[in-house]
């Protein structure tokens, strides 16, 4: 990948400055800022949902001693309620599907 240096981040801030003025650079620094404060709470709060699931589990096998069986369907059907779960698994069934597809024609 690429990096960003100091020196890149000079040139882009330039460029903003100009296009943007002066005046508008605090607005849209505060925008930016907010948005990715948002992005952060979005993302973490998917993580506090698993961390909450895991502990409710934690508790029920410990409160009461089931089979390896139900802890297994239990997560599986809370893995299942994440948004995106089945798109994942859907990609990955077309990703193995083009690789041995391509893994074929190369050989030939």
């Amino acid at each position: 990948m690429f990096s960003l240096g100091v020196p890149e981040l000079l040139v882009i801030l330039v460029i903003v400055l100009l296009i943007f003025g002066a005046k508008r650079l605090p607005e849209i620094g505060k925008a930016f800022g907010k948005s990715v404060k948002e992005l952060k709470d979005a993302t973490g709060g998917n993580k506090d949902e698993i961390s909450t699931w895991i502990k409710e589990d934690t508790e029920e096998s410990s409160a009461s001693p089931g089979s390896s069986e139900a802890k297994k369907d239990f997560i599986q059907e809370k893995v299942q309620d994440i948004p995106g779960v089945k798109e994942a698994k859907e990609i990955k069934k077309t990703a193995s599907k083009i690789k041995a597809a391509s893994k074929f024609f190369l050989k030939k």
